[in-house]
């Protein structure tokens, strides 16, 4: 018997980047109905390389099979505010990691969620790793926070997505209830809408163990 476990935060109107409009109610038209305003980025999202490369492949061209498919989860343990993740912090999985692996690096900053630590003091990777990710030559990488690198210095968050997207890893970010995971290994699924040309997408993302 298999289990699934949701690791996607809610869309939420309210929170950064997100809001909706009654376009239609039951009471006046008939049925409920709702234009909504997202940011391609919020909470749990998916990077596309035009994020940070105007020629960049879109989100509507991430391959599938990228986006399903087994995924190592790496416990890193309790991590610091704006902690760097180096290579040593990976252990065993240093040797265990080969090419197309999807990772995903579990820290517990989900619990943060909500709060401006969340944002403003997130852990991140490295460029070492960033740099050995590629040389590993992985598919995918997720994360808890909200982003790779810190998003408030412009040359990290720049050189770090451009390392990983330029590469043509697929990078997840803000996911949830990593801490229900006791395994390191999962089936990963992960799936954008289908936004033509875009540059990132809110995702579904899910384990199944």
């Amino acid at each position: 018997m298999s289990t699934l476990i949701d690791l996607t935060h809610p869309v939420t109107p309210g929170d950064r980047g997100i809001d909706f409009d009654d376009s239609h109610r039951l009471d006046e038209d008939g049925w409920n109905a709702r234009t909504w305003h997202l940011y391609s980025h919020s909470n749990t999202h998916m990077d596309a390389p035009k994020h940070f490369f105007n020629d960049g492949d879109t989100i509507d061209h991430t391959p599938l099979n990228v986006c399903v498919g087994p995924a190592w989860v790496i416990d890193l343990g309790q991590v610091a505010p704006r902690q760097l993740h180096t290579v040593e912090d990976l252990g065993k999985y240093v040797e265990k990691i080969q090419k197309g692996d999807r990772v995903i690096l579990k820290t517990g900053w989900e619990q943060t969620f909500g709060t401006d630590t969340f944002r403003d003091e997130l852990p991140r990777i490295s460029k070492e790793l960033a740099e050995w990710f590629v040389e590993k030559g992985v598919s995918l990488i997720g994360v808890e926070p909200p982003s790779v690198a810190d998003v408030n210095d412009l040359p990290e968050v720049t050189e770090i997505h451009q390392i990983l997207l330029g590469a043509k890893i697929t990078i997840v970010e803000s996911l949830k209830n990593l801490h229900r995971i006791t395994q390191d290994r999962i089936e990963f699924i992960a799936l954008p809408l289908k936004l033509k040309d875009g540059d990132g997408s809110p995702v579904r993302a899910m384990a199944i163990i």
